[in-house]
């Protein structure tokens, strides 16, 4: 028993007596080819900074991109930028937000958020690499060494800054 308004792929034979398979919708309509469309929606002039930040996913919410307008954390051209701020294609935008510097150069300016693959075909990262000695020393422990010990507590403190 089938399901009401899916149809089943239905076959057809031409006159060469080879078969091919349509699997389109009810209405008749072909079948997408390898899953979605990831085309990039109509770009527009320019747009807000903020909507900008948050249409891309650089920042979470709308909000968190206003914010770190306001705060200073957003520059536009090597501009302090406010949330109306215009961006065009070709501005250079520096970000710092949720700890983590970022320089993207705008290609595409949308202000409706989109998928994660068209969100990163809309700017060029030029965020530099992070430097090796840059990274955070870990303290590590053997695996199967129990607690710590005092001494090792205070060294795993220092270590953190707790001290």
């Amino acid at each position: 028993m089938r399901a009401r308004g899916i149809s089943a792929p239905r076959a057809h034979v031409d006159e060469q007596g080879l078969t091919t398979v349509n699997t389109g919708d009810a209405a008749g309509s072909p079948a997408k080819e390898s899953g979605k469309d990831r085309s990039l929606p109509p770009g527009l002039p320019s747009g807000r900074i903020d909507r900008w930040l948050w249409a891309v996913r650089l920042a979470k919410t709308r909000q968190i991109a206003a914010q770190g307008c306001r705060g200073g954390h957003v520059r536009v051209n090597d501009r302090p930028a406010k949330p109306a701020t215009p961006v065009r294609p070709g501005d250079v935008v520096k970000v710092k937000l949720a700890g983590t510097p970022r320089i993207v150069e705008v290609s595409h300016v949308i202000d409706k958020r989109v998928g994660a693959p068209v969100a990163v075909r809309c700017y060029v990262d030029h965020t530099p690499a992070p430097s090796p000695e840059s990274k955070i020393p870990v303290a590590k422990r053997e695996r199967g060494a129990g607690r710590p010990t005092k001494r090792e507590r205070r060294q795993i403190d220092r270590l953190r800054g707790m001290r």
